[in-house]
């Protein structure tokens, strides 16, 4: 309640490992719905703005590549004509006209013969035209070949605008975190907004990266199909489309009844990933413990839960794809045999059938896509929507009305009436008022909760005031820069931050620009350069957050060389020590008093035996300083240090030696 702390609990969306925390599963954002669909795909559709020519280069290839291919059945159903009249042809007596032949057919009673021959251009006695055929086939491998390269291009410049509009995004996402105030990572849990940043940009790119090719097609494709099958024949067309209404109807029955289910296989993987992540995590402590069969346990019942969930999802999707076929296939049989009617009466070519049957066939391929492809677009934008609830945060207020910094800081600080609070209605810092002269060491001390994290904090400007100020040398810190002041000011944590890279690296991290003599004269002074000889690459030892082969205090210790180079006006150590054994804290106590030279520090601590020496000791319970004085005067004050300080190396009363007298038991 008075620390720097997580204020709200996110709850984590059903999205398995995508979201609220990574693991061995992936995640994507299946199942989750946006909540404002409209207006936040009208935003990301904005977002392809500075795209234009090339995303009306893309819809202009895809129209031409899909009617060319659109135009292929129909051309080569002029192929199938020809190789079918000149085999009717051929059988026909020579030097007989195509009427007279009909007109021969129908005097042998063959009427269906002559009505089917009335509609086939033909020349009796003659063959097939094999000059006409090779030109047909010429035109039809032009038609498509030159879709094929639009085709081509269409996904190449897609791709293009897709993956920079993903940049921009992603560039934008990290700045906003660079301009987000402190209190804003406060609330958000860590693995909460990692997946804002990283998975459901991610589900994004691939959303807009299928649904922008897969629907254009898909919609341009029907659109063309239907076109053509209308101009081939309208009687056809019509019942063709009668299997548009059933499919989608079907599809969407049985997607409605999938979503729910993939809702839960994907909450079932978010809840097994949990299980895992922590197992693995904690793995010594389940091992000494002796919880392995517990853990195994859980792990088989989230497992089959699963497995039960997964079933059924992918079995009932499943079902849309055959479901789909049968009825095209249903549609198909009805097509051939009408058409087949149409060519023996003459009404239509066989060439023209055969178009019809493939357009046919290509038509029900893109609906069934575009029924698909809707799970897939509102998953796309409910990342969409994630993404813009972070670039829509608010950010820390506008540094108006500049202070020149002074060239070189003394190190004075003022604490006037300054209050604050995370929460409106939550008090916390109320009225706190002091002041540290250069070159003081000022030591807070308090339970834990009592605000002096806070503080600090308050001196580095994570969070703004709600009333009072500070002062920096006589300058209200709120008039400088951040960045200004926080280039003044070295902090060591209690809980160490190392990326991954050299430990020389890390160091250097306080200062870039830092000679290697520098780093070297850094490593000595806080004790690294003991340890890092015993390394097999010394200071070219690559570790990360995670420290690898080095121990928590050996981590601490590179943090603090790293505050150590920076040679900073004013010092921060927030149980800098914690993590080092007593020997190796009273190095490191020595290397601060050399390093705290000429310089305000301020020193969280919760042992005392660390403070002593402090100029000024302010004690703290609920966000105010109830005592403040050095160390001799506290005691003689018998209040709140003193209570402490005798909780820690008072020695226990003898009276708790003592040994009970046994009492014999009732016979």
């Amino acid at each position: 309640m008075t620390e720097p702390r997580t204020m709200q609990k996110t709850e984590r969306i059903s999205g398995g490992g995508g979201h609220g925390r990574g693991g061995p599963f992936g995640g994507g954002m299946v199942g989750q719905k946006p909540l404002n669909f409209g207006p936040s795909i009208k935003r990301l559709v904005k977002r392809l703005r500075p795209e234009r020519p090339k995303v009306i280069a893309v819809i202009v290839a895809g129209v031409i590549s899909v009617a060319l291919t659109a135009a292929g059945p129909k051309v080569l159903g002029k192929a199938t004509d020809v190789i079918f009249a000149g085999f009717i042809g051929k059988n026909l007596p020579a030097g007989f006209s195509k009427a007279q032949a009909i007109e021969a057919a129908r005097a042998q009673g063959q009427n269906q013969f002559a009505d089917m021959i009335t509609g086939i251009d033909l020349v009796p006695g003659q063959g097939i035209d094999f000059n006409a055929l090779g030109t047909v086939l010429l035109v039809v491998i032009g038609l498509y070949a030159v879709s094929a390269l639009l085709g081509f291009l269409q996904g190449y410049l897609l791709n293009d605008v897709v993956q920079h509009t993903v940049l921009r995004m992603r560039s934008e996402v990290e700045d906003k975190l660079n301009r987000l105030p402190l209190r804003y990572f406060d609330r958000q849990p860590r693995g909460e907004l990692l997946s804002r940043v990283t998975n459901d940009i991610d589900n994004v790119s691939q959303s807009l990266q299928q649904t922008m090719s897969q629907l254009l097609t898909s919609v341009l494709t029907v659109v063309f199909m239907v076109g053509m099958m209308i101009y081939i024949s309208p009687t056809l067309a019509l019942i063709a489309l009668v299997t548009i209404p059933v499919t989608m109807v079907i599809a969407g029955l049985i997607m409605k009844r999938s979503q729910s289910q993939f809702i839960t296989q994907w909450r079932r993987t978010g809840t097994l990933n949990v299980e895992i992540e922590e197992s693995f995590t904690g793995h010594s402590l389940v091992k000494v413990f002796g919880r392995q069969r517990e853990v195994q346990a859980t792990f088989e019942v989230e497992n089959d839960e699963l497995f039960k969930a997964s079933f059924i999802a992918q079995f009932l999707s499943g079902l849309i794809m055959p479901i789909t076929m049968f009825i095209g296939n249903l549609n198909y049989v009805i097509i051939a045999v009408l058409g087949g009617l149409r060519v023996a009466s003459g009404t239509m070519t066989l060439g023209d059938v055969q178009a019809f049957i493939q357009y046919s066939r290509q038509f029900t391929r893109p609906v069934t896509q575009i029924a698909s492809m809707a799970n897939l677009l509102q998953s796309g934008v409910a990342s969409a929507e994630r993404v813009f609830e972070l670039l829509d945060a608010e950010e820390e207020p506008a540094e108006d009305g500049i202070t020149e910094t002074p060239a070189e800081a003394r190190g004075r600080v003022g604490f006037e009436d300054v209050s604050f609070r995370y929460e409106e209605d939550q008090p916390l810092i109320e009225h706190v008022s002091f002041c540290v002269e250069p070159g003081q060491t000022v030591a807070i001390v308090g339970p834990t909760g009592a605000g002096k994290t806070t503080l600090v904090n308050l001196i580095m400007r994570f969070y703004d005031l709600d009333a009072g100020r500070i002062t920096l040398d006589g300058i209200d810190i709120s008039g400088l820069r951040r960045q200004d002041l926080r280039s003044q000011i070295g902090m060591v944590l209690q809980d160490t931050w190392l990326f991954k890279g050299t430990i020389r690296e890390n160091i250097a991290y306080g200062r870039p620009d830092a000679a290697e003599e520098d780093i070297l004269t850094a490593a000595r002074a806080t004790f690294v350069d003991r340890f890092v000889g015993s390394l097999p690459d010394g200071y070219d030892t690559v570790i990360d957050d995670e420290g690898g082969s080095i121990s928590a205090g050996e981590k601490q210790l590179i943090t603090i060389g790293r505050a150590f180079l920076a040679d900073p006006a004013l010092l921060i150590l927030d149980e800098a020590t914690s993590s080092v054994d007593t020997r190796t804290e009273l190095l490191v106590q020595h290397a601060m008093s050399a390093l705290r030279a000429d310089r305000t520090s301020f020193v969280i601590a919760h042992r005392l035996s660390t403070i002593r020496d402090a100029d000024l000791i302010l004690v703290m319970e609920e966000g105010r300083i109830v005592e403040q004085g050095d160390h001799h005067q506290l005691l003689e004050l018998n209040g709140a240090y003193a209570a402490l300080y005798n909780s820690q190396f008072s020695g226990p009363d003898p009276r708790d030696n003592q040994v009970a007298p046994v009492v014999p038991l009732p016979s």
